[in-house]
């Protein structure tokens, strides 16, 4: 795989160089969530793809075994961006998936923006992977969650200890939003409220 080259967290968010990455979002898995924390992760998921959508930052979907959890739940899938491609898998690790492989090659990006379900498997995993493949890593903490409070506990925990980044979603907008000048920032701005 050519994704190799020394990487490190320690950069903003670049609108030229991000993709964001929606980890197993989906009906059957949400239901077994708490519905304030699936409230959550869905409309900060929807607004960062929203933002991707009209600031061309690219967005991959994975299902994970979606003849068994369902697909992508409906809010989500509203917000998705045309453009957005989406992957089945059977792998915890997105990286698992040579469909998946070939498409985050092939956008030629290098820090990829995580959100999803579960923080403390499919998350970390694909996380954990992508960084020892030279990607820039970022898991936004407040777009993502576990069944269990501290299954998603030690999935931070975990993170925290390695080269993959913790932000939040607000920060990764305004990073790649770069200015208040931005042409699309009223409308994302509005998004905000």
């Amino acid at each position: 795989m050519s994704l190799s080259s020394s990487c490190a967290s320690s950069s903003k968010c670049s609108i030229n160089q991000s993709l964001l990455l929606i980890i197993d979002i989906q009906e059957q898995l949400g239901n077994a969530m708490p519905k304030k924390v699936l409230n959550r992760v869905v409309t900060n998921a929807a607004l960062l793809a929203r933002s991707a959508g009209l600031l061309g930052v690219p967005v991959l979907v994975t299902e994970q075994y979606p003849k068994g959890l369902g697909p992508t739940v409906n809010n989500l899938l509203a917000a998705l961006p045309a453009s957005s491609q989406s992957f089945e898998k059977t792998s915890f690790s997105c990286m698992g998936s040579s469909e998946f492989t070939t498409s985050l090659e092939r956008t030629g990006r290098r820090q990829v923006i995580i959100v999803g379900m579960e923080a403390h498997v499919c998350v970390i995993q694909s996380a954990l992977d992508l960084s020892a493949n030279g990607i820039d890593v970022y898991v936004v903490e407040d777009a993502i969650c576990s069944r269990r409070l501290e299954n998603y506990q030690n999935a931070l925990d975990r993170v925290r200890q390695t080269k993959v980044g913790v932000i939040s979603a607000e920060s990764v907008i305004f990073e790649w939003l770069g200015d208040s000048h931005h042409t699309q920032f009223k409308q994302i701005q509005t998004m905000l409220r």
